[in-house]
This record gives structure tokens, C-alpha cells and sequence, in this order.
């Protein structure tokens, strides 16, 4: 007998361009963000019953993202800590959320392939 010991939901690469930094250009004009996600739960009655409405639904994970990067932050953190919290807030089923942020191109005067931020909460309810 097989026993499902991790199940997670992931969404890699995903593009924006976003008005988020603390410089007033940014804020203006703008940049382009990758974000990466990690949502833990349990799969276990998704995969039996073959229904979204058993499962983590991604797209509703990337309309969450897309609205949050949408709104302007100074900091990838807070832009990071509110997608989650959306995520919680939408998901009953989800204990776990890994979130990397990643401004392609900050600002300081380095040749980079970015800034990035990764936060992970443990979202377990009680």
C-alpha cells in the first residue's frame, strides 16, 4: 500500500511587471519581478476524487499573486508576506507557503540576475 508522505502545489517563473522599490522611479516606471511559489497541503482527496474542488486550483494561486504584485510596495517583503496571507486566508487546506520575490533588476549598480526575498510560514490551522 502506498501512503502519500508530501504533496505540494508549485508555480516557477512567474513574470510581472510591478511599481514596488523605495526609489520614486521605481515607483513610476516600474520593473520587471519573477515570483516563485510553494504551497504544501494535503492532496490526498484531490487525487482520489480527480476534482478541483478537492485541490490547491493554481489559478487561483497565480490571480492571487497577479493582484498582489499589482499593488504598490517599497519592499518585496511586503509584497511577498500579503500573497501569502491571501493564500492562507483562500485555502483551509494549506499548511505550508515558500514565497521568493525577485526584482530583476534593483537598482545598486551591479550586474545581477536580481534581489530576490523567500519567506516561508507555517500556516497551520488550529
Amino acid at each position: 500500500m502506498m501512503t502519500l508522505t508530501d504533496s505540494y502545489i508549485t508555480l516557477k517563473g512567474l513574470r510581472f511587471h510591478a511599481k514596488h522599490g523605495v526609489l520614486p522611479q521605481e515607483n513610476s516606471v516600474g520593473g520587471e519581478y519573477t515570483v516563485d511559489l510553494r504551497v504544501d497541503y494535503d492532496a490526498s482527496k484531490a487525487m482520489q476524487s480527480d476534482s478541483v474542488n478537492d485541490a490547491v486550483n493554481y489559478a487561483v494561486l497565480y490571480h492571487i499573486i497577479k493582484e498582489e504584485m499589482g499593488k504598490t510596495s517599497q519592499l518585496i517583503e511586503n509584497v511577498a508576506w500579503r500573497i501569502a496571507e491571501r493564500i492562507s486566508n483562500e485555502f483551509e487546506t494549506v499548511t505550508s507557503i515558500t514565497i521568493t520575490v525577485t526584482k530583476c533588476n534593483p537598482p545598486m549598480g551591479a550586474h545581477t540576475d536580481g534581489a530576490s526575498i523567500t519567506l516561508t510560514f507555517d500556516t497551520h490551522k488550529h
